[in-house]
């Protein structure tokens, strides 16, 4: 049998160069090979368009009949906003198909691939490291699946002392503007972004992400346990043009809520005994309204709520080369903190990045 791997490797590839255009859709690359040749590629479109099996199929330079196709994602079996690539693969006589990864969500779970093979077509599932590079991609989507949570990326920017903010509350800029650049293309690529009221209040921010090639806006989650976000500030005035949760909590007053609600804002009430608990229970109900990725920007209340919660799944974090000093400047993460080195979540994978004078270090913490 041939190598699968350079041709998994471009499925993937393809499935990169979508990011942040088909949520909640996963990202998906198809490669069909026929008689040792690439005849057709494709990459899964935005929601209610073509998967990467049919994109490619369409764009097969000829009969794709016996050919072999490679997928990054298992194949499709159920109707949702278009059918299922199962039907298409089996029209076009596809011979044999290999799958990178896995779809752990209920209507799929190998069903489509258990089509495949009835139909005669001989299905072969990857394994190794280049079944684990498929399912990396799509993290957010793998996560929801399983938990109907998003996936949270905690980011922030600090100085070579691990401040934040100095004791005034001044912040801008810590990082340089590339960096900053990445952190609104990260923006694109997420479903949400939220902050805390704090930061709201102090900023008021748009949330936006401002570079070319923009696919859609994110929605924007301010955490506000007593609704006291402004119905003038930049947020609220934009919710005509891109989507505004707020979360409060039951103690918010009620005008306070319906003033919002009025503006068009979507409020969720997030229910628990403590932080941790309404942390959670604001996750399942932005889970409920289809975001996947979460992009939690600050400030540290909100984070140390959401790491003690055990609620973030990846941080990354800018090193800017100042040292600003201060007992009273702010730190990345505030809450009660662990007590011990050892009980601190430790990263499964880290990678450093250097963008003009800052350190970039991302670490992931789980993996789904």
């Amino acid at each position: 049998m041939p190598d699968s791997t350079p041709h998994l490797l471009r499925a993937i590839e393809l499935a990169e160069q979508v990011r942040g255009q088909t949520s909640p859709n996963p990202m998906v690359g198809a490669v069909i090979v026929k008689g040792g040749r690439v005849i057709g590629e494709g990459a899964t479109q935005r929601p209610g368009q073509a998967h990467a099996e049919r994109m490619a199929l369409a764009a097969c330079e000829e009969d794709p009949s016996g050919a072999t196709l490679y997928v990054s994602l298992e194949p499709c079996c159920h109707h949702g906003r278009t059918p299922p690539c199962t039907d298409a693969i089996i029209e076009a006589g596809i011979a044999r198909v290999v799958i990178a990864s896995e779809d752990p969500t209920d209507q799929a779970a190998g069903r489509g691939p258990g089509i495949l093979r009835d139909e005669g077509i001989d299905v072969v599932w990857e394994n190794g490291e280049t079944a684990a590079t498929a399912r990396l991609i799509n993290q957010p989507f793998r996560k929801h699946a399983r938990t109907r949570r998003p996936l949270v990326i905690f980011k922030s920017a600090m100085t070579l002392d691990g401040k934040v903010a100095t004791r005034t509350g001044d912040s801008q800029w810590i990082s340089g503007k590339l960096s900053r650049a990445r952190a609104h293309r990260w923006r694109a690529e997420s479903d949400a972004v939220a902050v805390g009221i704090g930061t709201a209040l102090l900023d008021d921010p748009r949330l936006t992400a401002r570079i070319e090639g923009v696919a859609r806006q994110p929605r924007r989650v301010i955490f506000d346990s007593e609704a006291r976000l402004p119905i003038d500030s930049k947020l609220v005035r934009g919710v005509s043009e891109v989507p505004l949760t707020v979360v409060c909590g039951r103690a918010a007053a009620r005008t306070s809520v319906q003033a919002l609600e009025a503006a068009g804002v979507d409020v969720i009430v997030a229910t628990g005994q403590n932080e941790s608990a309404r942390v959670a229970n604001a996750l399942d109900e932005l889970g409920s309204r289809d975001v996947q990725s979460l992009l939690l920007e600050g400030g540290p209340h909100i984070a140390g709520a959401f790491l003690e919660a055990g609620e973030i799944d990846e941080a990354r974090m800018f090193i800017a080369p100042i040292l600003s000093g201060g007992l009273g400047a702010r730190t990345a993460v505030e809450g009660m903190g662990v007590e011990q080195i050892a009980g601190s979540p430790r990263a499964l994978h880290v990678d450093v990045d250097r963008i003009e004078n800052d350190v970039l270090i991302v670490a992931r913490l789980k993996e789904w």
